[in-house]
């Protein structure tokens, strides 16, 4: 199978990469600087000349508070560029995977949430990969959606690298914690996509590591991994203003892909465990 994936220079695109090495597919990883998805005649004549029999799109413009304020460059990245990849998909006959997010939810009920739970994005990053949902099932059949939340790998910037950075000079934090969610580690997450993509088991799907948490329970259990005495204070979010608002309720229901046939992830306290220790390697090794 050749694959290609977008978002390679990112969290989730360069562990997708590795998992389909590991698999012997032949996969293709593009970041910004090699595909400009925005450019349409360039992602048309690029992937008809790489001819994939699969595309897993994970690139995205993810910067939430920046894209309240810079509404064309993410609209342009997020909606057009999703538009162009699923055109150029659909010419090929490649099955097509589109990475979405928690934030296509208000969060405002208290249940976790299904595929088939109304959507009402509160922010414009949200909209604009709702809007990038919209367009994928409007163009294309063999086509996944998985919407995931609160992302950490080994390539790139994270919560978890966040906090730890912090404990090198605090002993105390404030962290917010009436917004509830559930981890996913893209090491993990990555597993799982490869084998989605193996089947014809089309639809939309929320994908995360099992089990819920606020941001302040997050942080203490990275703490506690990591062997680091800092206080966690939970605060409420009005005491911590983003130029976005979030989503309080980020809890994702995987029932669906269990009924699918699909194996659920492992619980976030493990996966956490395991990309901390995956992060003292990789400081060991270098």
């Amino acid at each position: 199978m050749k694959i290609l994936v977008t978002g390679y220079t990112g969290q989730l695109g360069y562990d997708v990469v590795k998992e389909g090495q590991f698999h012997g597919y032949d996969i293709y990883g593009v970041g910004s600087a090699d595909l400009d998805i925005t450019n349409k005649q360039r992602v048309t004549e690029f992937v008809e000349k790489l001819n994939p029999d699969a595309i897993v799109h994970s690139a995205a413009y993810t910067a939430v508070d920046q894209a309240e304020d810079d509404q064309d460059t993410c609209w342009n990245i997020n909606v057009n560029g999703t538009r162009y990849l699923a055109e150029a998909a659909k010419s090929v006959g490649a099955k097509f995977m589109y990475i979405s997010t928690d934030y296509v939810f208000d969060g405002e009920e208290n249940w976790p949430l299904s595929e088939t739970d109304s959507t009402s994005p509160v922010g414009y990053y949200g909209l604009t990969k709702l809007e990038g949902e919209k367009v994928v099932q409007s163009l294309l059949n063999q086509m996944f959606i998985v919407r995931i939340s609160w992302v950490f790998g080994i390539n790139g910037n994270n919560f978890v690298k966040v906090m730890l950075r912090l404990a090198e000079t605090r002993s105390e934090l404030n962290v917010v914690g009436d917004q509830f969610g559930s981890p996913t580690y893209t090491f993990d997450l990555a597993r799982l996509l490869i084998e989605m993509i193996e089947s014809e088991k089309y639809g939309i799907y929320h994908v995360s590591n099992e089990g819920f948490c606020s941001w302040a329970e997050f942080a203490r259990e990275i703490f506690k991994v990591a062997g680091k005495a800092v206080k966690v204070h939970a605060i409420n979010t009005e005491e911590y203003p983003t130029r976005a608002v979030r989503p309080k309720n980020s809890r994702l229901s995987k029932q669906k892909l269990v009924d699918s046939g699909f194996k659920p992830l492992p619980s976030w306290q493990e996966a956490l465990e395991h990309y901390i220790n995956e992060l003292i390697l990789e400081v060991n090794h270098d």
